[in-house]
Formats: structure tokens, sequence, C-alpha cells
């Protein structure tokens, strides 16, 4: 049976589905719209995710889809679902949101309707991939610590960004702890700092080495801060006193990488995963590395092999009997 349009309905959204099924979506959307109250935005994309769930149930059952099919829907049918998306090469985050649209919608049925199906509750995604970091060459991480002391600025204010950086790079740690850290942290000589306690994510603490050349500018910044370190008090002061915030450490990076001709990918944290990276292209093992970073998991530190793959295959390679 045909049915007349309204202004401002999707017209894919019906053109795909049974007479029976039209009420029941146009339900779901004024409950997206005005008792959800999600963005248009966001209202358009699910309608969409659903307008092509709706054509591909067409073409997977024959027909246009009614509630007696959303009732008898398996969970192989929304894995063919899922496999078809993946086949056409949609990114992850497009079907994880088209999938959040999907449950959302039958989750309405359950609620609203009565129209159970228990086959989506079953189905699972594999989680997105984290990205990959996105380390710089040791050319530019040096290159990027070493502008942070040729600016106009004040002197301290040079010595303290370029000792923050090196700290960053040298230690492998992230903004947030090296910003956390007291005047206590570096012991009553600073130029002869050989290791660092660092309270990282879920208060674990770690022992981190120190290098002679991160220690030095460590100790020439405490040196010539104009503002009081006290003991119990922060390392890194921004000029008003206060503790440093990490805006103005990623503003100043920002800052000298676009002068220095570098990508966006060069960031404060980017130097954290150049010191993993750098070190694990060089041979350090990967449980030393774990350590080092702080990571609780192991898998968290083996995304930086997808980084050095090559370097990798050399070892194995040198290291495997088989390969001799």
């Amino acid at each position: 049976m045909m049915r007349v349009m309204t202004k401002g309905e999707p017209r894919a959204l019906f053109s795909a589905i049974a007479a029976d099924l039209v009420p029941l979506v146009e339900s779901y959307r004024r409950w997206l719209r005005y008792e959800k109250r999600m963005a248009a935005r966001t209202v358009t994309a699910y309608e969409s995710d659903l307008a092509a769930f709706f054509a591909f149930l067409a073409e997977h059952l024959g027909g246009a889809p009614g509630v007696s099919d959303l009732r008898a829907l398996g969970v192989a049918d929304f894995r063919a679902w899922l496999a078809r998306r993946h086949g056409r090469g949609l990114a992850r985050s497009s079907t994880a949101r088209a999938l959040a649209a999907v449950r959302g919608f039958f989750r309405h049925l359950d609620r609203r309707h009565g129209i159970h199906n228990p086959a989506l509750a079953a189905l699972r995604m594999p989680p997105p991939r984290r990205p990959l970091p996105r380390p710089l060459e040791p050319e530019q991480a040096l290159s990027l610590t070493d502008a942070a002391r040729r600016e106009a600025a004040p002197s301290w204010v040079l010595l303290r960004d370029y000792a923050l950086l090196l700290l960053l790079y040298g230690c492998g740690l992230r903004i947030g702890e090296a910003l956390a850290l007291d005047r206590a942290a570096l012991g009553a000589d600073p130029a002869g700092l050989r290791s660092l306690r660092v309270r990282g994510k879920g208060g674990r603490e770690r022992e981190v080495p120190v290098l002679p050349v991160v220690a030095a500018a460590l100790a020439a910044y405490v040196e010539v801060c104009p503002q009081r370190l006290s003991h119990d008090g922060p390392l890194f002061r921004g000029v008003r006193g206060g503790r440093l915030d990490p805006s103005v450490v990623r503003k100043r990076v920002r800052n000298l990488r676009v002068g220095l001709g570098l990508p966006d990918s060069a960031t404060p944290h980017a130097l954290r995963h150049s010191f993993a990276t750098h070190l694990l292209a060089a041979g350090a093992d990967l449980r030393v590395i774990q350590e080092l970073l702080g990571h609780a998991s192991l898998s968290t530190t083996q995304g930086y092999t997808a980084v050095d793959g090559s370097r990798l295959l050399a070892l194995y390679e040198q290291a495997h009997p088989r390969a001799r």
C-alpha cells in the first residue's frame, strides 16, 4: 500500500520497509528528537543508519521487512549486516554508530511496543582499534626540545620549557605526570639526579632513570627560577606562580612545531611515544619499556610494535634459529 510522505520525512527510511513497521519507526524518530533530545545532526545520522539497515534487510530477506521479520532476526542475520558493512570498507567508527542506532531502535521496540528480539543483545562487535602512536623522528624530537630554549621569552621560562620537554622525551613521562611533580622529587642535588619516582594513572608509582642531560636541564631551571620552589610545592611554575597548566605547554609546543615545520602530530604526548619507539628501535625489551611507561598491561605497550615493525622483523631474523 502506497503511503503519502510528509514534509521532513527521509524518503529512504520508509522506502524499504513494510507498512506495519512505519509507525514504529516514526515513534522512534519522535523519541530521539523530543524525549532523548538528541542533536539534529545525530538524529539525521541515526536515520541514515536505519535506512541502510532496512535496505540491507530488504535484500537479505528478499522483501520489505515487517514487524514479524524483526522479531525473527537471528544473530547470523545481524552478523551478515556487519559483514556487508565491513566488505564495503566502512570505518569501524561508522559501524559502531550504526550499531548504536539499530540497538536503540530495537530497545525502543521492546520497551514501548512489546516487540522483543534477544539476538541483538548477544551480538558482540570487536572493540575499535586504538589509533597507533605517531612518534617523531629522532631528529625531529631533538629539534623540538632544543628550540624550546631559543625563543623570545624570559630566560627562566626558556629553561623551564626546555627541561620539561626533555623530561617528556628523555623519561617518557605523560605531561600530567611531569606537571604534577613537586620540587622534592629532585632531591637536594638536581644535577646529580639519577632516577625519578613518578605517580601515574591509577595512582601507580614507578621509578624512571634520568639521563645526565635531563638532570642538568632540570638543575639549570631550578637555579634560575625567580619564584620560590618550596620543597612540597610545584616544580614547574607558571609566570603567575601557580603550577604550570598543560594548556600553556601545548600552546608552546604548537608554536614551536609551526616554526620548525613539524607535523600536527608533534605534541607533548608525541614525545612520550617517541621515547618508547626510539628505545624499541634500539633493541630495548618490550617489558622494560612497559615498566618505564607505567603501563598496567603489556598489550598497551605492544601498540608500539606496529610502529617499528621493520626493526622487530630484523631482530627476529637475527635471533631465530631457523632464520640462520
